[in-house]
């Protein structure tokens, strides 16, 4: 039976922000909305959605990005929970990963937000960390450069011609998570390649 999920892709609002580190997780719902010739529409939950499928008879997928700043994602992240009716464990975040090397991509549910304050946020506002996260490594920054400001920069040039390749795994990776569940995403991303 078909279920339906919600993928946020955590980030920060406006065209200032679109481009950065940050940010990663909103391109990765743009990338799984575009695959689908889908547009975001607004919502009453302070977001962002579309409402699409996975492929036509398989699992509902709302695909949100918050108007909120990363800081305060939960508010809307449990507002569109409660709106659809998804349980924690059928909402995935999708988030930049200082703590994980650029172009690597881990997945997990559960445990810490190592950090992170719109996990954080996320998990405060959900009342559980027991929600699916597809973390999209940004590595740390260069010598002794804040990491609050490293990850409000622009991805660098180099990491630029990198970008679209990793957003389409991430956008995969969701895909696969969704399909065939954590093991199986987890056997093909977390293997060295």
């Amino acid at each position: 039976m078909a279920q339906t999920w919600l993928v946020v892709g955590l980030g920060n609002p406006g065209p200032q922000y679109a481009a950065t580190r940050h940010n990663v997780g909103q391109m990765v719902v743009d990338e799984l909305a575009a695959r689908r010739s889908e547009t975001f529409r607004a919502h009453k939950a302070n977001a962002r959605v579309v409402e699409t499928w996975l492929r036509p008879g398989a699992d509902k997928l709302v695909l949100a990005k918050p108007n909120s700043f990363m800081n305060v994602s939960g508010g809307p992240v449990s507002g569109l929970a409660s709106f659809y009716g998804i349980p924690p464990e059928r909402i995935i975040v999708v988030h930049d990963e200082l703590d994980i090397p650029f172009d690597t991509l881990r997945l997990k549910t559960g445990g810490g937000h190592g950090g992170h304050n719109g996990v954080r946020d996320v998990v405060k506002a959900l009342g559980t960390p027991d929600f699916p996260r597809v973390r999209v490594g940004i590595g740390r920054p260069p010598g002794r450069q804040d990491p609050a400001d490293w990850v409000l920069d622009p991805f660098s040039a180099s990491d630029r011609t990198v970008l679209p390749n990793l957003v389409s795994d991430a956008a995969d990776a969701v895909e696969l998570l969704v399909d065939e569940g954590l093991t199986a995403a987890q056997q093909r991303w977390h293997a060295p390649r």
